[in-house]
């Protein structure tokens, strides 16, 4: 019988044709190379399963399938590994060569942690740099004590032990775009946690991910989320609301509104430039001109930009 490797890399993939070659090529270049890499195309409408098609490593096992969505296709996955540890990664991002050997020395380092995260570089969607992103807390008291207040890992780069998250309960169905931190908060209770303080990805911002700013969702999906973080699980009588929330803004032009915002503020203050963010926060206002955020910071951006971070900074301890 053939050993299973050390680690296996779970990827789902739906219509990242631009940028999953980079991903793919970043996970087979690791230093790290004992590991099964299962990529799930999730019945992408482009050409990303012809990308995945041409890789010939024996260490790819490639599902396609008709789409069954984020938080069906990372368990069917976690049920498939074959090893006892596992590594998520999106398909828009990009390993740090090191970044399975970092990690994964941690965790046989370390027994007693079920999770290990890191911090990251974020790149827009051409892949230029924009900003550091460092997690809310390293340590697992400061995860645990912060945890209600924000996710606290970068998702596609954690390594967890298979076994705890199945007995946490994996993703939760009804946890719709936060379903990891609601699996985070409900692992704590099977060991300890972490993150690393170095950045081992780049995590790639584009308007066709998933991820839009919690700010843009709006008040209510705020209060579902921190109401199932109180409780461990989404009622059912939310999950309809959720859906709803998220079907109505699932739109071509509100995510791409929401993308430049988002990068739009970090030529703000993270890494100022106002001629960027203003160009940013101009396509945000004709991707969804009805959204009143990108109006304000547009006017906020011709401030001096020392001026402007030392604000953003004030604003952040209060």
């Amino acid at each position: 019988m053939m050993q299973a490797h050390k680690i296996s890399i779970i990827m789902p993939a739906y219509n990242a044709e631009a940028y999953i070659k980079e991903a793919i090529d970043s996970v087979l270049q690791q230093s790290f190379t004992d590991f099964e890499f299962i990529i799930i195309n999730d019945g992408s409408k482009d050409g990303t399963l012809e990308v995945i098609k041409q890789y010939t490593d024996y260490r790819i096992k490639l599902i396609d399938q008709p789409n069954k969505g984020l938080i069906d296709t990372l368990n069917d996955a976690i049920k498939i590994a074959k090893s006892d540890i596992i590594a998520r990664m999106d398909a828009d991002d990009i390993c740090f060569p090191d970044r399975l050997q970092i990690e994964y020395d941690f965790l046989m380092n370390n027994p007693d942690y079920v999770l290990v995260g890191a911090e990251a570089d974020v790149i827009d969607k051409d892949g230029n740099y924009l900003m550091g992103l460092i997690p809310i807390g390293h340590t697992h008291q400061e995860i645990t004590d912060r945890i209600d207040l924000k996710c606290p890992f970068i998702h596609p780069l954690v390594m967890f032990r298979k076994n705890a998250v199945i007995n946490a309960g994996m993703y939760p169905k009804n946890a719709l775009t936060f379903e990891d931190h609601l699996l985070w908060k409900k692992l704590l209770a099977q060991g300890k946690v972490c993150n690393l303080n170095i950045p081992l990805l780049k995590a790639r911002f584009n308007p066709e991910s998933v991820t839009i700013d919690e700010k843009w969702r709006g008040e209510l999906f705020i209060q579902i989320r921190k109401k199932a973080l109180q409780q461990g699980f989404v009622s059912d009588e939310d999950a309809v609301k959720l859906k709803e929330l998220i079907s109505s803004q699932n739109l071509s032009s509100y995510k791409n509104a929401s993308y430049y915002a988002m990068v739009g503020k970090k030529y703000l203050w993270n890494n100022p430039d106002g001629a960027k963010a203003r160009w940013h926060f101009a396509q945000a206002i004709k991707h969804y001109p009805k959204h009143i955020e990108p109006y304000i910071l547009y006017l906020f951006s011709f401030m001096p930009s020392a001026l402007r971070v030392a604000i953003y900074n004030a604003l952040k301890k209060h």
